[in-house]
């Protein structure tokens, strides 16, 4: 039963319009929740965050008064940064790789399958239809291809050129659980969030400014980097060039684009590189 979140923000997915299947997204996390709720995962107190998503949503429908939808919107922030950073209660995330390091140099690694992190991505997909611009599922392959060669080669090399990775070819025993808990549960989120949230409600309300979506791109990327402080001031680098290749992906292909980019990149680095950093690297 708790695999229907993951098969809830698939189907919430970048669609056409023809094949969009919110509804029944919204049922199976509907279900999905409600079984974690029953099994211990969730909490009683984790329905408040719960309800005020809810509340978010009704309050940025294009019907309601534009003051009540900016309300939605900040809501909606406060409770999507409090979800990422893991600091709501009742919230039982279930510990999948506990601090293993996958090479002799590299950092411990401990995985979480969340619950709470998912939700922001939830709400963008299942209430802004904006955040998924339609395009050609070939344009968005061919950009999310293109993007991801040009991001992993510059991420890399820069990478490498700081001293926080090497070449180090693995293929770890949790491979399968990595792969899918970053497809569905870290990327998606990711991308719902920084591209189609902000790099295109930025672009939305810079539409009338010759560069604004450029300046969209660049401000979504520098708050992505920054996202990632926690790793150093190398991650705050490396993020920002990958946030400004996975912003280009949205630009041109859309948010599936920018998703396979984002979650291309990320499997090189754990299949092909130090995961996720080298012992030895300075903060």
């Amino acid at each position: 039963m708790l695999a229907l979140p993951w098969i809830a923000i698939f189907l919430a997915a970048p669609t056409t319009s023809l094949f969009n299947l919110r509804w029944l997204g919204l049922a199976l996390l509907t279900v999905g929740y409600g079984a974690a709720l029953i099994n211990g995962q969730l909490g009683i107190v984790a329905t408040l965050p719960i309800a005020l998503l809810a509340l978010a949503a009704y309050a940025v429908s294009p019907q309601r008064k534009a003051y009540f939808r900016y309300l939605g919107h900040a809501l909606y922030l406060i409770l999507a940064i409090a979800l990422c950073l893991h600091k709501l209660p009742g919230f039982q995330n279930v510990l999948v790789i506990d601090a293993q390091r996958f090479t002799a140099d590299a950092q411990p690694f401990t995985m979480y399958l969340n619950l709470d992190k998912p939700l922001a991505g939830f709400w963008l997909l299942l209430v802004l239809p904006w955040i998924r611009p339609v395009h050609d599922l070939l344009r968005a392959l061919k950009w999310g291809a293109a993007c991801l060669l040009a991001t992993a080669s510059i991420g890399f090399a820069t990478a490498l050129l700081l001293g926080v990775v090497a070449w180090a070819p693995k293929l770890p025993s949790d491979s399968g659980i990595w792969l899918l808990n970053n497809l569905f549960l870290v990327t998606l989120t990711e991308e719902a969030l920084f591209r189609g949230y902000i790099q295109g409600g930025l672009g939305r309300l810079l539409e009338r400014h010759a560069h604004g979506a450029t300046l969209a791109l660049v401000i979504a990327s520098l708050l992505f980097g920054l996202a990632h402080a926690g790793g150093g001031w190398q991650m705050i680098v490396l993020a920002g060039i990958a946030g400004l290749g996975y912003g280009l992906a949205f630009q041109r292909g859309g948010l599936l684009a920018a998703w396979l980019t984002h979650f291309g990149f990320n499997a090189l680095h754990f299949f092909l590189f130090t995961y996720p950093l080298l012992e030895l690297a300075k903060h």
